[in-house]
């Protein structure tokens, strides 16, 4: 339990000194790790890390509908295009692992930079 504490701890003082878009830019390098790690493993890992950018897609499809949103109109747009891409990608029986880890990565990259 005391390890559970300091951990949340650690975790709340690393993300005081990070920007919001470098944390959600670290959201997308942790999936893509997962993505690289089952890639070529077995089926389980491979559940696991669709399973895991699955509900990550599902949060990027969610806020970009929010009309509290403040990006412009065609950004979302164009993020929710990439997002539904994304979703048919992982819906197919051997879904491209490849395409999956580039997309996360390009969205890691754009959250990088600024």
């Amino acid at each position: 339990m005391q390890s559970s504490i300091q951990a949340a701890r650690a975790y709340e003082a690393a993300t005081v000194h990070r920007s919001q878009r470098q944390q959600e830019a670290d959201v997308f390098r942790h999936a893509t790790g997962l993505l690289k790690a089952a890639r070529d493993a077995g089926p389980l890992p491979r559940i696991r890390a669709l399973a895991d950018n699955r509900r990550l897609w599902m949060t990027v499809h969610d806020l970009m509908r929010d009309p509290q949103n403040a990006l412009p109109e065609a950004l979302r747009a164009s993020i929710l295009s990439v997002g539904l891409a994304v979703q048919r990608e992982m819906e197919n029986d051997s879904p491209d692992f490849d395409f999956l880890i580039s997309i996360n990565e390009n969205f890691a990259a754009g959250l990088g930079e600024a």
